[in-house]
């Protein structure tokens, strides 16, 4: 089971740093802080710049705690509060599957975090080498899963939407 976490937490955390490093810096493909930033105000996410860095920030930050296994249930928090404002601000509206820039992969992220802060990191992360691993509590880990979504949902709630322009 521990290598089993360990694949899972090194495919989905480093995937998931990847993502914010491309929001950020544009690495690996991606569009950078500016082009995100206007993309997140398109999405009424305004300023758009400061809220493309902290999802940027999220989905490195967060992936890279999973992948080293260290401070997971924070990290799980950080990833699912992105996924939650991806699904809700922009695939939700376009059905489940990928194909068709549906939730499908953001879901997949959050749950799969979700499931690893559950059950644990795992012998081979950095939280059971430091004696971190008995410090997360059943409780503990449930909140850190409840808090992504809470501040996912709270992200949602604060955007404001782009004026429609009036139908003549």
């Amino acid at each position: 089971m521990d290598i089993g976490l360990l694949v899972v937490r090194l495919v989905f955390g480093t995937i998931m740093a990847a993502h914010g490093l491309q929001m950020l810096f544009g690495w690996f493909g991606g569009y950078g802080l500016a082009s995100t930033g206007a993309f997140f105000d398109g999405l009424g996410f305004r300023p758009g710049r400061l809220f493309a860095a902290a999802a940027g920030l999220s989905e490195s930050v967060g992936g890279t705690l999973l992948t080293l296994g260290l401070f997971v249930p924070i990290g799980a928090m950080l990833v699912i509060a992105a996924m939650i404002v991806a699904i809700g601000s922009v695939h939700w509206t376009n059905g489940l599957f990928v194909t068709t820039n549906g939730f499908e992969l953001p879901l997949l992220y959050a749950s799969a975090v979700a499931a690893i802060t559950l059950i644990g990191p795992g012998a081979y992360s950095f939280d059971e080498v430091l004696g971190l691993a008995s410090v997360w509590s059943p409780m503990l880990k449930l909140l850190a899963v409840a808090l992504g979504l809470i501040g996912g949902v709270a992200h949602l709630l604060i955007r404001r939407p782009a004026p429609q322009a009036p139908h003549v």
